[in-house]
């Protein structure tokens, strides 16, 4: 076969499959959430004048190709096994797996981030705390990595520089160590978050640095449903799923608590266990996502309340410091602006503890 005739087959063959793909992509149904990444993914944007000349169209239609393309799935577990199998690299897009754990390259320190951070902290400070009996606690909660990524050849965060860095911009709180109390274990194998069945030790140790008797004995409870965390779907191959545990006794079952991101008090529950059957089953803890919430323990002090600024990591460990007050307040000013919160908290001679992970102070944009 000669080679012109080649080139022509080998044309032809490309524009077929480029024409059987682009047009599968076109006419199939848009899928709008993705299981395995927990994201929306892209729909077709609106054609118009306006969205063509401003190229806004153009740049629609290009995500949501991306997140459309047909056999997407399929194409992303074949990149990732080549990856790992035929280039050998170490990570792919920055998971990777070690000691039978799934985990994200954080790295290096973005000291622009963790300015902005410091930041919205000494704001929240000057504006509601200072001249007030507020006592302040600093805690930072390492992410996996910590005990993860350096013994297993990975680069990592410097954790003493970061802990270091906070400590001396926020030296109006008193800082409690908590690094000591945790280890690779206590965090899930396909997930960013760290499991509530492994923190009573370092519910302990918070309670001790706040002056707070937090020491209680619990009953643990299994959800039969597997646990494919955050990491599975990014990952992409095949992996062992985690289970979650959560703990229980007397005093969390009598536990209210109420939400206020409606605008409206709304009763919820410790443990949410809609949530425990969602795509997310961690957001049972606390109900997950949640701008401002109480939590009340009519059996614990009631001259001793408790406001904590925190992220995600919050939810599974709040519950296990309610022995110590009767009644803590959590806030996420990731979705609610720290300027609103003196028409919902009144500051007065409460602890604060600001309770960051790492992940979240490294990337701090979310915080408003």
């Amino acid at each position: 076969m000669d080679k012109k005739r080649k080139s022509i087959i080998i044309t032809v063959i490309m524009a077929v499959l480029l024409l059987v793909l682009s047009g599968w992509c076109i006419l199939k149904p848009a899928d709008e959430f993705s299981d395995s990444e927990r994201r929306v993914l892209a729909q077709k944007p609106e054609m118009t004048a306006e969205s063509i000349f401003s190229t806004s169209f153009m740049t629609g239609f290009e995500e949501y190709a991306m997140d459309q393309f047909p056999a997407r799935e399929s194409f992303r577990k074949l990149k990732a096994f080549n990856e790992f199998n035929v280039f050998n690299k170490k990570d792919n897009n920055g998971i990777y797996k070690a000691e039978g754990h799934l985990s994200k390259i954080e790295y290096p320190l973005q000291y622009d981030m963790l300015e902005y951070a410091a930041g919205k902290f000494k704001y929240l400070y000057d504006t509601y705390m200072m001249g007030k009996e507020n006592t302040v606690y600093l805690s930072v909660i390492p992410d996996k990595n910590m005990y993860l990524a350096e013994p297993n050849g990975f680069i990592s965060l410097d954790y003493n520089e970061l802990i270091e860095y906070f400590t001396e911009e926020m030296d109006y709180a008193k800082y409690i160590d908590i690094t000591d109390t945790l280890s690779l274990d206590d965090y899930y194998k396909t997930d960013t978050h760290w499991k509530q069945e492994c923190l009573v030790d370092t519910a302990k140790v918070l309670g001790e640095g706040m002056d707070a008797d937090v020491h209680s004995d619990y009953d643990i409870c299994t959800l039969e449903e597997p646990f494919c965390g955050v990491y599975t779907g990014q990952y992409t191959l095949p992996v062992e799923p985690d289970v979650i545990s959560y703990l229980t006794n007397e005093t969390l079952e009598k536990c209210k608590v109420t939400i206020y991101d409606s605008g409206m008090p709304e009763e919820s529950f410790v443990y949410d266990m809609e949530k425990a059957h969602s795509k997310d089953p961690y957001e049972m803890f606390l109900s997950g996502t949640v701008a401002l919430m109480t939590l009340e323990n009519p059996y614990g002090p009631q001259d001793k309340e408790l406001i904590v600024f925190r992220d995600s990591f919050g939810s599974s460990l709040v519950p296990l410091l309610a022995e110590g007050y009767g009644k803590i307040t959590l806030v996420d000013i990731r979705y609610i602006q720290s300027g609103m919160l003196g028409s919902f908290i009144e500051f007065e001679d409460q602890d604060v503890l600001f309770l960051y992970s790492t992940s979240l102070l490294n990337y701090s944009m979310a915080l408003k």
